[in-house]
């Protein structure tokens, strides 16, 4: 992702908060269980009853979380407390939750072990993505880091020639202060940080890019936005015929290369190492195999059009989202990615994931939701502070899955796993 000099110095702002930028390397190294004792996994993994069920919210109720919601026990909520989240309400939707974990995290954000539920229909998904995390954390821990974190608004305007597209485009970017105060009169949690230019013959489009704090941000930088544009068109001499508060520009709710490039919600990269006897015993395969197998995903994914190259990122950031109260409609963007694979000088394997357009909040929108609320206890990254933790939360959990997905289809397991788990019981 090519950033600009002031972006830069941003990031290495932000990085620094947690502390010198100098120990940052020590915050992200694995840990092993000498340093930090490893938690217990998931109770019962394998039952599926109503045994398992309950030692696993016994388990989750020693650790401080008593979940009425997720177990059933609470009364729905009152119409009246859903506005604003949805209209001509007649019921609540119901997902079975899993639990995955433990997932240990060496991040700026995310440090420590985490458990994390998700929200899915799928069978084999909360499997394969319990080993992953089970085989992480052995291994010392996903390192992960929140770079850039910016949600973009792009208005467009059309104007009835090109000398004025040309001269309001010239006059825009002089006034890129005024915007900022114009945007602060509409939210407290964010700020605008950049604006970019295009021009497109008659029309021109101007990307803005907003901080937004601990909420996904979506509707902060629609209403920061329109009264942006509101008052650029009180004050411009160079009117133009029409104008949108969005041009479809912004990469909103889609995959899109210009997202790809420079990022749309929380950057988030993040890698682990997996020593071999770990992959051998745990994957059934090899790291040279799983490197062969990512470079014919590399370039089948190439060949077929995809923008960035994953195995099922996906997957694990939808079950996530809806158990989370996230915008699910933003996987589309927020799965654009690129995984990599590569077999160490030591024989190890080492994989990456770099995630640019990580739309999460901890804050706002369906966070209000009872069951969402609780998800959110589970993971520490419910309320104010904690978008950014979300952010590498699900970095770690998709590395994960990817690590898990790839040793399947390397191993001759993946078929079976979806044969064993994901078929009903005949019972």
């Amino acid at each position: 992702m090519p950033i600009s000099r002031e972006q830069a110095i941003e990031i290495v702002r932000r990085l620094s908060q947690a502390g010198p930028i100098e120990e940052l390397a020590a915050r992200l190294a694995p840990k092993s269980a000498a340093e930090r004792p490893f938690p217990p996994d998931v109770p019962r993994p394998s039952d599926g009853g109503a045994t398992g069920r309950d030692a696993r919210l016994e388990f989750l109720r020693g650790l401080g979380h008593d979940l009425p919601h997720l177990r059933g026990a609470a009364p729905a909520p009152e119409p009246e407390t859903l506005q604003g989240n949805i209209e001509n309400y007649i019921g609540m939707a119901q997902m079975p939750v899993g639990l995955v974990g433990p997932l240990r995290i060496n991040g700026l954000h995310a440090n420590g072990d985490y458990y994390v539920p998700l929200a899915t229909t799928e069978g084999a998904l909360v499997a394969s993505y319990h080993r992953g995390a089970r085989l992480v954390t052995r291994s010392g821990g996903v390192s992960t880091l929140t770079t850039a974190e910016q949600v973009q608004r792009a208005p467009g305007f059309v104007f009835a020639s090109l000398p004025d597209a040309g001269r309001f485009a010239a006059w825009a970017i002089c006034q890129f202060e005024r915007m900022k105060e114009v945007a602060a009169t509409r939210t407290r949690h964010g700020r605008l940080e950049d604006l970019q230019v295009h021009i497109e013959t008659r029309t021109v489009y101007l990307i803005l890019q907003y901080y937004t704090g601990d909420a996904a941000g979506q509707n902060m930088v629609t209403l920061c936005t329109e009264a942006v544009c509101a008052d650029l068109m009180a004050r411009t001499e160079i009117q133009p015929t029409h104008w949108f508060v969005e041009s479809n520009m912004s990469g909103d709710k889609k995959a899109t290369v210009l997202s790809f490039l420079h990022g749309r919600g929380r950057k988030v990269i993040a890698e682990v190492t997996l020593p071999r006897e770990r992959v051998t015993r745990g994957l059934h395969t090899t790291p040279e195999r799983m490197c062969d197998y990512w470079r014919m995903s590399f370039v089948g994914g190439a060949q077929s059009g995809s923008i960035g190259v994953s195995g099922h990122v996906a997957n694990g950031l939808a079950a996530l989202f809806i158990a989370c109260g996230q915008d699910a409609a933003c996987v589309s963007e927020a799965s654009v990615g690129i995984t990599r694979m590569e077999v160490t000088a030591a024989g190890d394997l080492w994989v990456g994931i770099d995630l640019p357009n990580l739309i999460v909040g901890s804050v706002g929108g369906g966070t209000r939701m009872p069951t969402a609320r609780e998800c959110l206890r589970i993971l520490d990254c419910e309320g104010t502070g904690k978008g950014a933790r979300l952010a590498e939360v699900a970095a770690a959990l998709v590395l994960a899955g990817e690590i898990s997905i790839v040793g399947a289809l390397c191993a001759g397991e993946f078929a079976r796993a979806h044969a064993d788990h994901g078929r009903p019981n005949p019972a």
